[in-house]
């Protein structure tokens, strides 16, 4: 029998220890003090025969934990563009945990289903995309990558005269998919999921922009496959390089790719969001023009993990390809005609309703709000590329148009150094790739809460970086 008063001590703990974590993390070093390794023994070993008290386990676990946390919510995060979570969208994340509904059926979730409605048409508004496109959440930009190439597959096949969903792909014509050589892997991930294989990619320009005119040739089949007239193909778009930053030239491309009867897909991870904000819009000019779109709510709109978003104007293509049916599930009465069931629209049956969080989020800031939210990204990024450039033997390697900053220090050795000084010091977390054949330290400016401070303490401990590294 469930007992309201069964959740008292655990959810009080729970809460203890949250409040206690957020308090420590604008003053708390960024990087872990233990590795995963060192806590197997503290959270492992042999499950035991007796189970502990609720409200205990929540404490061992708070305890045993906190060596091994990244202050990922600090203004001092600058990895892999992960966003800080704004107090209204953690707040909801609780009671979503705590409401427990599986938001896959708007008949069974009415309330969930009902706020995810509402969170879509916002974000489609704001991120100035086709008016009644579907919106699916997922788990991650991963996932609506996947969902959007799920659609183009479905709809280039069908057009094609093949159901892929009745027939598979054994025997179908071939996909042909075209991608900017500097798209992100996730791309490729999802198309090897889909069956399609590995893209043919397009030359792009020194920012990594694919360059229309190397779109165009490709499209008409110079440096590919004899046999490439006629066959379907997809083409995917970037908004937001991952190591500049830069964003393809959607209008161009988009157009090359309507041509020849080509379905286009936009991985915006973070970039998508440059289209919420007046200072940077004109960076996703062209972008609506493109069938699908993926992007990442708790990237540059700062919701809990994990929240995906897939808009697609196609609305058979994706509910076809993503979708099934079952007698003993309660579908949306208007069927194809209303707003559709989530589960739709994304790989899961079953899944929290993770779009409320997206609703809060918005619904906290605004219009206004999220317009500064974004400006105040890209204003961080630029200053802290405009102060580390002024320390000595600093180079930043791309145009900071967004809120991606890419620095190197000399030698291939020394920026390696750089970037693993700062992460064992731990006051910030930036970390180091490679572009364009060089050792890079990567700043991607993604918190809500990064302030001025947050800049100063971090150009500091680059200086500090390269004082330790300067024989080298």
């Amino acid at each position: 029998m469930l007992r309201p008063e069964d959740f008292d001590e655990p959810l009080s703990r729970a809460a203890g220890h949250a409040r206690r974590w957020l308090a420590g993390v604008p003053t708390r070093h960024v990087a872990p003090r233990a590795t995963a390794d060192s806590l197997a023994e503290v959270f492992g070993g042999a499950l035991p025969a007796e189970g502990l008290d609720p409200a205990e386990t929540i404490d061992l676990l708070a305890s045993a934990a906190e060596p091994g946390l990244t202050a990922m919510g600090s203004g001092r995060f600058y990895g892999f563009v992960i966003g800080g979570t704004l107090p209204a969208a953690m707040a909801a994340d609780w009671l979503v945990s705590a409401w427990d509904q599986n938001a896959g059926l708007r008949f069974a979730t009415p309330a969930a289903v009902a706020a995810e409605e509402a969170a879509g048409r916002w974000v489609v508004d704001l991120l100035g995309l086709p008016a009644g496109a579907d919106v699916g959440f997922t788990t991650g930009a991963s996932m609506a990558n996947f969902s959007g190439l799920a659609a183009a597959r479905w709809r280039v096949l069908e057009r094609a005269g093949w159901d892929v969903n009745a027939r598979g792909l054994a025997g179908a014509p071939r996909v042909r998919v075209l991608v900017g050589a500097e798209r992100h892997d996730t791309v490729d991930m999802a198309l090897r999921m889909l069956g399609l294989g590995a893209p043919e990619a397009v030359e792009v320009d020194s920012q990594g922009r694919i360059r229309p005119d190397a779109l165009r040739a490709r499209l008409q089949g110079a440096g590919s496959a004899s046999d490439d007239a006629g066959v379907p193909t997809i083409v995917c778009l970037q908004a937001g390089n991952l190591h500049s930053g830069a964003f393809d030239p959607f209008r161009e491309a988009v157009e090359a790719a309507r041509d020849h009867g080509a379905w286009v897909h936009i991985d915006g991870a973070f970039g998508l969001w440059a289209a919420a904000s007046s200072t940077t819009r004109h960076l996703m000019d062209g972008a609506e023009l493109a069938d699908s779109w993926g992007t990442d709510a708790h990237k540059n709109l700062n919701v809990p993990y994990d929240c995906g978003i897939v808009v697609c104007r196609d609305i058979p293509a994706l509910r076809t390809a993503l979708g099934m049916h079952g007698d003993y599930l309660m579908h949306d009465p208007l069927g194809g005609h209303g707003p559709g069931d989530p589960f739709e629209k994304v790989p899961e049956l079953s899944r929290r309703a993770r779009g409320v969080t997206v609703w809060a989020a918005l619904r906290s800031l605004g219009r206004s709000g999220v317009d500064a939210l974004v400006a105040g990204l890209v204003g961080n990024a630029r200053e802290l590329a405009r102060r580390i450039a002024a320390l000595d033997g600093v180079e930043v390697l791309n145009d900071v148009v967004f809120s991606q900053v890419c620095l190197a220090f000399g030698s291939d050795e020394r920026t390696q150094a750089v970037a693993d000084w700062l992460v064992a010091d731990g006051r910030v977390w930036m970390t180091g790739s490679r572009w364009h054949g060089r050792s890079v330290l990567r700043i991607s400016v993604a918190n809500w809460s990064t302030d001025a401070a947050d800049v100063e303490a971090s150009v500091a401990a680059v200086h500090d970086a390269l004082t330790a590294t300067a024989d080298l």
